[in-house]
């Protein structure tokens, strides 16, 4: 008997529903306090992301070089300037830009 497979779009799809689970349950733990938590449930989320070639669930927000969910208000800031959207890390000072359309938000 040869082994059931699993389509690739199932992988995909369990890959997904896990990483949400696990983007939730880091922010949750970030706002009781457990930053040492959050960052391993967002560092596993991310190899799920990997193995499974999975996107990351599209509101969840990370700091890229410390590994902390970005929550606004608890570990970032959020400004608008200059058609930019900048959000700051309050842990290590990480920035990261993403341009907006003023006619699309005006």
């Amino acid at each position: 008997m040869s082994k059931r497979r699993i389509s690739k779009n199932a992988v995909a799809t369990m890959g997904e529903e896990r990483m949400s689970i696990l983007a939730r349950m880091s922010e949750e733990t970030l706002a009781g306090g457990r930053d040492d938590l959050a960052r391993r449930y967002v560092s596993l989320a991310r190899r799920i992301g990997m193995r499974t070639k999975a996107k990351m669930p599209a509101d969840f927000r990370y700091c890229k070089k410390c590994m902390i969910p970005l929550v606004p208000g608890i570990s970032c800031t959020v400004r608008l300037t200059g058609g930019k959207t900048v959000t700051t890390c309050r842990r290590c000072g990480w920035l990261k830009r993403v341009p907006y359309s003023k006619e699309r938000f005006g």
